[in-house]
């Protein structure tokens, strides 16, 4: 299997000066006139809109003494370079690019673009340079906002397009700064719509083109022809770590989420599913009428979601969401997730043979039971875990699934439990063979440990053990 390699994009497109470019997307060139059409109208309409974004961090870099990181030295004789002179500050950068979408400075990019960065820098095409500020981050989506003072001025911005629109074969442009060379323009086709198993978002649905993306490329712009933003590329497929003409891009309705969120206060929520889905098989598509393989089956469902409420039960078939027909589960989390918490959507769903509609109300997800959030102290492994108990709503806040049991883990303070292997995100399950459903079960069973611990805990999906004795 080919690596898949992320990619710093900057892609913008305009078409619209163009008057006969729309008529090419139904037919076939009839003149020499139409074969040479230049994409340059809007190229230089779009282009102003494209940003470079140059992140930049500092980093400690310990220096290791005769005694190694032995903690018991490094106390005793003090310091962080203990024996070894002092640590030192190592400043790391990185380029990408970015799209403003709102005249005032807003500014669209990859979240892996500025992701542990603490000072970032815009340069426009005109080659200003602004500070920037980090307005939201949104790893879910692998997208964040940026903002720069313009100090009044209003900046040239470009529109956002429909990704619902698009179809396979439509031209497509992407501009950005490959390789640090300088802004760039490449064109290309639509290749595929819902791209899924990409691996760099949440929500596994992508433009696939052949546009040339390559790395110093993520966050830019893909445009059509009428020069409007369709996407924000974000990755490559490629053996070589440059373009083999693979690049994906997160479509822009999943953007104009993000973007909604940053002007409503800088966090993003999304309605809440309180379900499991999964795909469905032929078998099971033969069964409730359908013509083939499609749709999302309700695998598992919250008695309190929104859906439940609606009158969806486990193992409906859900068809369509507000009109749209679905191809598949990964395609409903998509689009359910561009929806806006307080709006009605009309679902289509199927019950063994017979078709119903539904509307569901859509609502952030609940904190069902009290979080709780608790410090461990002590001395066992668990010292210095902040934990919560699980919920809809603190299971979104940590990126983790719908529908979780046990305490989550939600941060790490100075203790023994980030050197036992500990992890921000970690689902508590069981402690010496007892179940833990609550951060009160947790504590009662820390406090009456005997130095002996058989830990099981869930991390992206999987069940880990460690033990622990002293």
């Amino acid at each position: 299997m080919a690596p898949l390699f992320r990619v710093f994009t900057i892609v913008l497109v305009v078409f619209s000066g163009l008057v006969s470019v729309p008529a090419l997307a139904d037919t076939v060139p009839t003149s020499q006139g139409q074969v040479t059409l230049s994409f340059a109208p809007v190229v230089k309409q779009t282009a102003p809109a494209v940003v470079n974004v140059y992140t930049s961090s500092v980093t400690k870099e310990r220096r290791i003494s005769r005694f190694g990181n032995d903690e018991f030295f490094r106390r005793f004789f003090g310091g962080e370079g203990f024996l070894g002179g002092p640590s030192k500050r190592r400043k790391q950068k990185s380029l990408g690019s970015g799209v403003i979408v709102e005249e005032d400075g807003y500014i669209i990019t990859n979240n892996h673009v500025i992701k542990g960065g603490n000072d970032y820098r815009v340069v426009l095409s005109d080659k200003r340079e602004f500070k920037a500020k980090l307005l939201l981050q949104d790893a879910k989506t692998d997208l964040a906002i940026l903002k720069i003072d313009t100090k009044g001025e209003k900046l040239k911005s470009i529109k956002l397009g429909d990704s619902d629109e698009l179809q396979v074969g439509d031209l497509v442009l992407a501009i950005g700064n490959p390789f640090g060379v300088g802004q760039t323009v490449t064109s290309g086709i639509v290749s595929a719509l819902a791209r899924s198993s990409v691996g760099v978002s949440s929500y596994q649905f992508f433009i696939q083109t052949d546009a040339a993306i390559n790395p110093g490329n993520s966050g830019g712009a893909l445009v059509d022809m009428k020069g409007h933003l369709v996407g924000v590329n974000t990755a490559i497929y490629t053996r070589s770590g440059g373009s083999n003409g693979i690049g994906f891009a997160i479509p822009v309705n999943m953007v104009k989420s993000v973007i909604r969120s940053s002007r409503a206060g800088g966090k993003v929520v999304r309605p809440w599913v309180g379900a499991q889905l999964q795909e469905v098989s032929q078998d099971i598509a033969s069964s409730v009428g359908l013509d083939r393989p499609r749709g999302a089956m309700i695998a598992r469902l919250n008695r309190k979601s929104p859906l439940a409420e609606s009158g969806l039960k486990r193992g409906d078939i859900i068809v369509r969401l507000d009109g749209k027909m679905l191809d598949s589960a990964k395609e409903f989390t998509y689009r359910f997730a561009t929806k806006v918490v307080g709006d009605d959507i009309e679902i289509i769903f199927r019950r063994k043979s017979k078709r119903y509609t539904a509307t569901v109300s859509l609502i952030a997800p609940p904190e069902t039971v009290p979080r709780n959030e608790t410090v461990i102290g002590g001395s066992s492994p668990f010292s210095g875990l902040v934990v919560a108990n699980a919920s809809p709503a603190v299971t979104a806040e940590m990126g983790l699934s719908d529908i979780q049991k046990g305490v989550i883990v939600i941060g790490l303070k100075r203790g023994l439990a980030a050197r036992a292997g500990f992890k921000k995100g970690d689902v508590v399950v069981e402690v010496n063979d007892e179940p833990i459903r609550s951060v009160k079960s947790l504590v009662r069973i820390v406090r009456q440990g005997d130095g002996y611990w058989d830990i099981s805990i869930r991390r992206r999906g999987r069940l880990r053990r460690m033990r622990f004795s002293h």
